[in-house]
């Protein structure tokens, strides 16, 4: 125990607890060589200091909150790790939780950061947060928030996002330029900000040719996209062309591609948008437009140490995309 080496320290010294402890903060009161018997008796004993207590007097701590949907998602992962390398490097740790894309956990998860002095946090919205009220008392608390991947619409809020729009523009270019012409497109939750974006984007760039005919499919998880492709596979014109919003929604596809043993590409041609890990599992490995995790962490890290710097001004950043040929396409 902390205290319990505070008092040892004392007993051996033959000096008072508060001395002692006044000596370990460096205070001018306490003499240079009283300071150097209770630093190298400190570290014989291994003494370190009460975080708690350290905390409650600061007001703030050494430490990020990351609160994600899930930490089994290789996105977030990529996303954690790149934030980890770079908060490392400023001596912080983070805190990682989980909302499993509940808003009512979401809350709680904020009151946690919230007693523990968090020095800021990184959120990535549930699927079902209509709401962001409960972020306000983040601010109340003087807790920056970085938003990030899933975001809300508000700019009154720092949002750190991937290029949405120039991803889905990508994807609709190949499609077009392979001259798809019945294309299936599965998005995501549509209340979600990062599938409106994606989802006008995509439409707006295949307005360039009337002639191709796209049926429009939204899917909360792999097992509906999964459920969707079925039903599409299985008519008499199946797709030439199946667009995917993102990794969840592929590994869905893919379950049915492989059911039903459907040949990619020369039956059906398949894009994505994608982190990268997932593409590549698969044979051939599948066409995809990068939407990176990792660099979003280390943008969204650049952005919370500018926050703690005293930048208030809110903004909007956002990752690009890049390309990514496979066999899929």
């Amino acid at each position: 125990m902390a205290n319990a080496t505070l008092k040892k320290i004392a007993q051996v010294l033959e000096i008072s607890v508060s001395t002692v402890s006044r000596a370990l903060k460096d205070h001018p009161d306490i003499s240079a060589g009283t300071k150097q018997k209770v630093m190298e008796l400190a570290e014989t004993l291994e003494y370190e200091p009460n975080a708690v207590a350290v905390n409650l007097r600061s007001k703030s701590t050494k430490v990020f909150g990351v609160m994600i949907p899930s930490i089994t998602n290789n996105f977030y992962d990529s996303f954690v790790n790149a934030v980890e390398e770079e908060v490392k490097k400023a001596g912080y740790s983070l805190m990682i939780l989980q909302s499993g894309d509940d808003p009512v956990t979401e809350i709680d998860n904020l009151k946690i950061y919230r007693q523990n002095r968090v020095s800021g946090v990184f959120v990535c919205l549930s699927k079902e947060t209509t709401k962001i009220d409960a972020f306000d008392k983040m601010k109340d608390a003087e807790i920056p928030v970085v938003f990030f991947d899933k975001v809300p619409d508000d700019n009154a809020y720092d949002r750190v996002c991937l290029a949405d729009k120039d991803a889905a523009e990508m994807a609709a270019e190949a499609l077009l330029q392979k001259q798809k012409k019945n294309i299936l497109a599965i998005f995501g939750n549509t209340q979600l900000s990062i599938t409106k974006r994606r989802l006008e984007a995509f439409k707006e760039s295949m307005k360039q040719n009337t002639a191709v005919n796209v049926s429009y499919e939204f899917a909360g998880n792999s097992e509906e996209a999964d459920n969707i492709a079925q039903r599409y596979f299985q008519l008499k014109q199946m797709p030439d062309a199946v667009f995917c919003m993102s990794d969840e929604i592929l590994v869905g596809l893919m379950k049915c591609v492989q059911q039903l043993h459907i040949k990619v590409p020369s039956q059906t041609g398949i894009i994505a948008l994608s982190d990268g890990y997932f593409p590549k599992i698969y044979y051939p490995e599948i066409t995809y437009v990068e939407t990176s995790g990792y660099r979003l962490g280390k943008l969204a890290c650049e952005r919370m140490m500018e926050c703690l710097k005293g930048k208030e001004e809110t903004t909007e950043l956002f990752v690009s995309s890049r390309f990514v040929e496979g066999g899929s396409l």
